[in-house]
């Protein structure tokens, strides 16, 4: 009988991860609706308030910005997508750690900043030194840090803040208003978190309107244009008119003159070709005269190497001559040396 009763009981168990299917976590619009995860579960409803980790590096490809951690949670699931919301970041420690040294100091500080459309975002910047500084010091690092972040915060939504974080922009404008007052090594914003969504819906148009300023820009030049060559045109076409009417000959007459002197030039080109050819005909009969000649000149070389061997005689007496005088002079240098 307990057999028979575990067989039923087996019967009426279902496999739960049957009963499960995938869904595709997708990122939020600000980073183009990249596909994050894959995540199961077996009603869309469980999937509401999860939280995904992924690396920059995943969705843009870098792998220079593998250090930062992005945070998104379920908010939304349509199908089998699930749509999220930027949650925060952080920095990894190993990343954090190479830029905390001995013999420096750190300064950070916690900031809650409200955006454009009404969200709030925790904000959390620290700032390295080459050397240890005061505490007077460090306050007015930390409310030059302060100032620039909720400065920013009011005039950019929540995504364009958060991309500004990302790309560190804000940090590279902390460091720039740090160093008037104090020179700062590094600034980096090591975490975030959003605390409220938006509550307004504003619509990023600017880049959109910037091009079309710039097409009606290029549109009013194009059509300008055109009519500065009009006017050209127009003040060519007056002096012509003025001198029909003063009774000149009109501009049919000009090119008539202008081609009869062109005939007489093609005639003259002609002569000198037929000329050519005669001329390259009669030095043909020198060359052989020369050819002729030649064998007759070579009786005077006989001469030139009697000259040669005077003149070599000549040089070999002058130089025997040369060698007895130094040696005349090297002796007498030496008697006087020696006396």
């Amino acid at each position: 009988m307990a057999k028979a009763r575990s067989r039923t009981v087996a019967r009426k168990m279902k496999d739960k991860w049957k009963a499960k299917t995938w869904y595709n976590v997708l990122a939020p619009p600000s980073f183009d609706n990249v596909t994050i995860a894959d995540t199961l579960a077996d009603k869309p409803a469980n999937l509401i308030n999860r939280v995904t980790e992924v690396s920059l590096q995943d969705l843009t490809n870098d792998f220079r910005k593998s250090h930062i951690k992005l945070y998104f949670k379920i908010h939304n699931v349509e199908e089998t997508n699930a749509h999220t919301q930027f949650v925060g970041h952080t920095l990894t420690s190993d990343y954090l750690r190479r830029m905390i040294r001995r013999k420096r100091s750190k300064i950070d500080g916690v900031y809650d900043a409200t955006t454009r459309d009404g969200a709030t975002i925790r904000v959390k910047p620290f700032a390295t030194t080459d050397k240890r500084i005061q505490n007077s010091q460090r306050k007015i690092v930390r409310e030059t840090m302060k100032k620039t972040i909720l400065d920013r915060a009011k005039v950019s939504t929540l995504s364009e803040f958060v991309k500004s974080i990302i790309d560190g922009k804000i940090g590279s404008d902390i460091y720039k208003n740090c160093k008037k007052l104090y020179p700062v090594k590094r600034v980096e914003v090591y975490k975030t978190q959003v605390l409220s969504p938006p509550t307004i819906e504003i619509e990023e148009e600017k880049p959109v309107i910037v091009e079309q300023s710039e097409a009606k820009e290029t549109e009013e030049k194009g059509k300008k244009a055109p009519k500065k060559e009009e006017k050209k045109s127009e003040e060519k076409t007056e002096p012509v008119e003025e001198l029909l009417k003063e009774g000149e000959k009109s501009p049919e007459e000009l090119p008539q003159k202008e081609e009869q002197p062109v005939e007489p030039k093609e005639e003259p080109k002609e002569e000198p070709k037929e000329e050519k050819p005669e001329e390259l005909e009669s030095p043909v009969e020198p060359e052989e005269e020369i050819k002729e000649t030649e064998p007759e000149e070579p009786v005077e070389p006989k001469e030139e190497p009697k000259e040669l061997e005077k003149k070599l005689e000549d040089e070999d007496k002058v130089k025997k001559q040369d060698k007895k005088t130094t040696k005349k002079t090297t002796a007498k240098k030496t008697k006087k040396a020696i006396k």
